[in-house]
Formats: C-alpha cells, sequence, structure tokens
C-alpha cells in the first residue's frame, strides 16, 4: 500500500471562470456587431435605448447562450444565424412588450439563445440570415469594417461573422490589375 497522495490538478477548463458581458445602455443606442465577445453570457442593462446584438460570430463558444435582460422602454434587435434556437420562456414581460420573430414557429435545430431576465414596456425584435446580414451591412460600422478589410487587404467581417476570413494579402501576394481588352 503506497502513502503517497495525489493531488487533483484542475484542467484549463475548469480554472476559467465563464465572463460575463456586459452591455450597458441608458437613453442611447448601443450596437455590438461582428467579432465583439467571446463569453457565452451576456448581460443586457437597457432604459430608453436600442441595442443591436450579433450573435452570428464563429468565435463565440458552442453551447448555449444566455442573455440576461434588464430592460426598460427600450428595443433589442438580435442578429441569429438561420438555425439558431430562441427560448423565451424564462423571460418575463412587464406591459406592452413584444418579441418579433418572423421564424418563431418554425422548427430550428441550432444553437439555443435563452433570453432570461425583465423587459418592461420594451421589444425584441430578431432577425435571422439575410435580413441579419442586411442590417448588419446598413450601418456605419460596416463601412468602417470595409475601408480597414479595403487597406488591409482582407474581407469585410460585418456581413457574415460566422464564415471563415482569409489572412491580409502581402503586397507580393497581390494579383496585379490587368486592363480589359481594347
Amino acid at each position: 500500500m503506497s502513502n503517497q497522495h495525489t493531488e487533483h490538478t484542475p484542467d484549463r477548463a475548469e480554472e476559467q471562470v465563464e465572463q460575463v458581458e456586459q452591455v450597458e445602455a441608458f437613453y442611447t443606442n448601443v450596437k455590438r456587431l461582428g467579432h465583439w465577445t467571446r463569453s457565452r453570457t451576456i448581460e443586457v442593462r437597457t432604459r430608453r435605448s436600442s441595442v443591436h446584438l450579433d450573435l452570428r460570430s464563429a468565435q463565440l463558444p458552442e453551447g448555449e447562450i444566455e442573455l440576461r435582460l434588464h430592460s426598460e422602454r427600450s428595443t433589442l434587435k438580435l442578429l441569429l444565424p438561420e438555425d439558431a434556437v430562441l427560448q423565451e420562456s424564462e423571460l418575463t414581460l412587464v406591459g406592452r412588450c413584444k418579441v418579433k420573430d418572423r421564424e418563431r414557429h418554425t422548427e430550428h435545430h441550432g444553437r439555443v439563445v435563452r433570453l432570461t431576465g425583465t423587459l418592461q414596456h420594451g421589444e425584441i425584435r430578431v432577425a435571422r440570415g439575410g435580413v441579419a446580414t442586411l442590417s448588419a451591412m446598413f450601418s456605419r460600422e460596416f463601412l468602417d469594417d470595409a475601408r480597414t478589410a479595403h487597406r488591409d487587404g482582407t474581407e469585410p467581417v460585418l456581413p457574415d461573422p460566422g464564415k471563415e476570413h482569409a489572412a491580409p494579402r502581402t503586397g507580393a501576394q497581390r494579383e496585379p490589375r490587368t486592363s480589359p481588352p481594347a
């Protein structure tokens, strides 16, 4: 029989405490588009505001995403992948509230986005697929992203953050421009 004592060494996954992303908007507009978080738990606090959250990023970890809402007289717009499942059963609606999802009654089998907390006299709008892409593209953030991508020789991230994007091209790798035949 051995007298050796072995200690349990935690794995890296156990060491990492789940980080909660905070989004606050009071009497203003806030947009979080593209690759803006790596957290699966997002706490949203709003009062008389408009918030756009893009949850289509490939950098989000696998599994369920939880949105903890504390929203009063605000509009929350969620940009989701085409096959995302929206669970709103734990969301408390106070006063005149609406959750607008055109595909609410169709069956989805993708990532689960769970809404919890309280929505007071507010509205949640859900955009999926092409509508989400257009919503991201018609923003000032997209113009900034497109200018940066053009300067770096890459593609803009905002239209489809779930897509794998190529690394920036260097000057030697650029294809020469040819003029059209006359």
